[in-house]
């Protein structure tokens, strides 16, 4: 069995905040969610690089150099820092050194990623790459040669590894589930996440198969509406029965890349003032007792979205895990199901059939 186990740490903005150093940095660094989404610009997670916290660990080269990643379901890239690389966020994280590896093979092409504050840019190379002891040979990954800003530094993970479709690759690089496929190296063309809650541990990313264990209340299957992201259809949005948001339909993408529920802005400021939040998504703890599910129509079914999963609750704080973001989309508005859903259902993600399933969690 090919799984990953993922480790939950504290997000970026807790131990920010619990510094009294948050509204600061946040002046100092803005950044915008929606950029990743825009067609036609290669963009990397970490938009909302204030939140991440599941990572998993996987080895690059012969001997093996480990690193700390983000298994992206929002992107399609490998990258790591790499030796090459003086900037601040480089130094203090793990670095692939090629020349210790007897399988590097060295390109002349170059990585080129945009970020809401900067960009990333690097030279791509092959090398032999083990994600939960799959070995897949000469997999091609960024070697980051310049990481933009300091929040890669404050950042707990060395890079990421995209799980998106090679349509969104840069740099027209194969991601590593596809050549995980076409090399046969999984007993199914799909994988599978669960993000545990709170503290507890457990979370993990399968890899050609799904735990029948996070399946006993069935799969709801759920086709694609293009082969970029892991994008579907939404018919509505509820609360307590009536309809407060994309009530024409509009599109979701379901992002493990993404921490929060990412929302077009008018949508989200309906959803605000239903829930009795103030804009900026803080709400009295109290208040949160009585808050009503969000009920998402999705494909013919509902799934809901409970207070539990939508309430972030930090050092006496709380405040919804909500956030307002426009991408101008031909299909309409776009909504990013991140974390806060997936930790309520077993997702996978079935590249066989182009689907996504639900498997709602106990």
């Amino acid at each position: 069995v090919h799984r990953v186990p993922l480790r939950k740490m504290k997000s970026l903005r807790q131990r920010l905040r619990e510094q009294g150093l948050l509204e600061s940095y946040l002046e100092q660094h803005p950044y915008n969610l929606a950029a990743k989404y825009f067609p036609g610009i290669t963009v990397e997670p970490l938009e909302n690089y204030m939140d991440d916290e599941y990572f998993g660990t996987i080895s690059i080269g012969t001997p093996p150099q480990e690193f700390t990643v983000v298994f992206d379901t929002g992107s399609s890239n490998l990258w790591v820092p790499s030796v090459f690389c003086s900037s601040p966020a480089c130094r203090n994280h793990n670095r692939f050194n090629p020349t210790e590896s007897s399988t590097f093979l060295s390109t002349n092409e170059t990585l080129f990623i945009a970020y809401g504050t900067g960009s990333m840019t690097g030279v791509l190379g092959y090398d032999t790459v083990n994600v939960a002891g799959i070995s897949v040979r000469n997999q091609i990954f960024g070697l980051a040669e310049t990481e933009p800003g300091d929040f890669f530094y404050y950042s707990p993970f060395d890079g990421i590894l995209g799980l998106a479709f090679p349509s969104i690759a840069s740099s027209g690089a194969t991601p590593v589930f596809d050549n995980m496929m076409m090399e046969n190296l999984v007993d199914s063309h799909l994988f599978s996440v669960y993000l545990s809650r709170d503290d507890k541990g457990g979370s993990f990313v399968l890899f050609g198969a799904i735990d029948p264990y996070y399946t006993t209340k069935g799969i709801s299957w759920i086709p694609l509406s293009a082969e970029t992201y892991w994008q579907i259809t939404m018919e509505s949005v509820s609360v307590s029965g009536t309809p407060v948001a994309c009530s024409s339909g509009c599109q979701a993408i379901v992002d493990t890349g993404t921490s929060l529920l990412a929302v077009p802005m008018r949508a989200f400021r309906t959803l605000m003032k239903h829930l009795g939040a103030s804009i900026s998504g803080e709400i009295s703890c109290e208040a949160t007792k009585n808050l009503p599910s969000l009920i998402f129509h999705i494909n013919g079914q509902e799934f809901p979205l409970l207070p539990r999963a939508y309430v972030v609750k930090s050092n006496g704080y709380c405040s919804l895990g909500l956030q307002g973001m426009d991408v101008p989309t031909e299909e309409g508005e776009l909504w990013i199901l991140g974390d806060v859903f997936i930790r309520e259902y077993y997702v996978i993600f079935d590249r066989a059939n182009n689907k996504v399933g639900l498997s709602q969690l106990p």
